[in-house]
C-alpha cells in the first residue's frame, strides 16, 4: 500500500484536517467535477470517489455528517474497498489514554481529550475541544461538535449527532441518529432518531 493518503470529500472537515497539520496527504477525491484540478488547502483535489477504488493510497473520509459518511464507506466498500484502506487522525495536540481505542477512519481534532477505557468506532468525527471520559462509546460513524463534554459511561449510537458544547450526563445514552442542540444539557437517555435541545435537553421531534 502505497504510504500516501487521500482525503474524501472536499469539505470543510477535510480543510480541518489540514490545518491540524496532518502529514503525508496527496490529493483530494471529490464528486464536484468543477473542482478537479484545482487545490484545497494547498491540497489538489485529483478526482472523484470512486477512484479511490482504482488507487494504493490510504483513506480518510472528510464527510460532515454520519450518515453521509456512512453512505460513502458503503459505496466504496461496493467497490472491494475495505477496512484496511482507512486510516486514523488524531491531532497532536489531542489526547488519549493508553487503555482507549480508535476504530478506523476516525478523526480526532485539536484539544480533544479522550481518557480512560473510551472506545470510539470507525468513521467518527470529533471536533476541537471535546472531553470523552472514562467508559464512553461513540460508535461508528458519530458526530461530536466542537466543545462536546460527555460524562463517564454515556454511549453515543451509529451515525449520532452532538452540537457545538452539548454535555451529556454520566451514564445516558444517545440512540442512533439522534441529533443534540448546541449547548444542550443531556440528562435522560435519547430515543433513536430523536432532536432534543435546551436546558435541560427535551425533544423536539422524532424522525422514526
Amino acid at each position: 500500500m502505497s504510504a500516501g493518503l487521500l482525503l474524501v470529500g472536499a469539505s470543510g472537515l477535510a480543510r480541518e484536517v489540514l490545518a491540524a497539520g496532518i502529514t503525508g496527504v496527496v490529493g483530494i477525491l471529490d464528486d464536484d467535477a468543477a473542482l478537479h484540478g484545482t487545490e484545497i488547502g494547498g491540497v489538489p483535489v485529483v478526482g472523484g470517489i470512486d477512484d479511490a477504488a482504482a488507487r494504493d493510497e490510504q483513506l480518510l473520509v472528510c464527510v460532515g455528517r454520519g450518515a453521509a459518511r456512512r453512505a460513502v464507506v458503503q459505496r466504496l466498500r461496493d467497490q472491494d474497498v475495505t477496512a484496511e484502506r482507512y486510516a486514523r487522525y488524531v491531532a497532536r495536540s489531542a489526547r488519549v489514554g493508553d487503555t482507549s481505542s480508535i476504530g478506523p477512519g476516525s478523526i480526532l481534532l485539536d484539544g480533544v481529550v479522550v481518557t480512560a477505557d473510551a472506545a470510539i468506532g470507525a468513521h467518527a468525527v470529533v471536533m476541537p475541544n471535546c472531553t470523552i471520559t472514562h467508559d464512553d462509546v461513540l460508535e461508528d460513524y458519530a458526530t461530536l461538535a466542537a466543545g462536546v463534554a460527555l460524562g463517564g459511561g454515556v454511549r453515543v449510537g451509529e451515525a449520532a449527532y452532538l452540537g457545538m458544547n452539548a454535555a451529556v450526563r454520566q451514564g445516558v445514552g444517545i440512540g442512533a441518529g439522534a441529533t443534540i442542540g448546541m449547548g444542550a444539557a443531556v440528562l435522560d437517555d435519547v430515543p433513536a432518531g430523536d432532536t432534543w435541545a435546551g436546558v435541560p435537553a427535551r425533544p423536539l421531534r422524532s424522525h422514526r
